[in-house]
């Protein structure tokens, strides 16, 4: 019988790592269950992803995705670089910094509240395959990725050091209501962001 094609086979399987973890957490993942999650033969989950490793790398770089994605796609990071670029040009750069300052915390801080307000079991999972790093070592340099990726992305807005320290804030924040199992707090959130971009100018 001819092998049926199944282009996005790859991608289910990803998939359903992401639906395990979600559920058993890292130690409930085997080929053997993500094949049965994904309803694919068990042959197929080793055919792409030759251990364990392979698989949660592709898993955390698919979670890496979603923030960063979020940072590129946002108008006003973007339109807010811009707008500073044509201030310093025409020689007022002393008050484009001030209200970049201003907007650059802002938008961080709108970008996080809506990451919270979303389901907090996904953003339970990102947090669960970035940890594993610890552990596993074929996890560092993709977890490294996020944090290079969105201080690229950040740099655009202010210096490389200011945008790593955003980064590491913002996932000292994350880190600090994942595991308090707290809230988002916004205003004390927009505040030590400020600081940071205030001290970086």
């Amino acid at each position: 019988m001819a092998r049926r094609y199944d282009p996005h086979r790859r991608t289910r399987i990803i998939d359903a790592a992401l639906s395990v973890i979600a559920a058993d957490g890292i130690a409930g993942l085997s080929h053997r269950t993500v094949a049965a999650e994904a309803d694919v033969p068990l042959g197929s989950t080793t055919y792409h992803f030759g251990s364990l490793d392979e698989l949660l790398v592709a898993a955390l770089r698919r979670c890496n995705e979603n923030f960063v994605r979020t940072l590129r796609e946002s108008e006003a990071l973007a339109a807010g670089g811009e707008a500073e670029g044509a201030a310093r040009a025409a020689g007022s750069a002393g008050s484009a910094g001030s209200a970049g300052s201003a907007g650059l915390a802002d938008e961080l801080t709108r970008l996080l509240g809506q990451w919270f307000a979303g389901e907090r079991g996904a953003i339970e999972l990102e947090y669960e395959l970035y940890l594993a790093a610890l552990r596993r070592p074929a996890l560092r340099p993709v977890a490294a990725e996020w944090t290079e990726e969105a201080v690229e992305l950040l740099s655009r807005r202010t210096d490389p050091g200011t945008a790593r320290a955003l980064v590491a804030l913002m996932d000292g924040v994350c880190l600090q209501v994942l595991l308090a199992g707290g809230t988002f707090d916004a205003a004390y959130t927009r505040e030590m962001l400020a600081r940071i971009v205030a001290g970086g100018g």
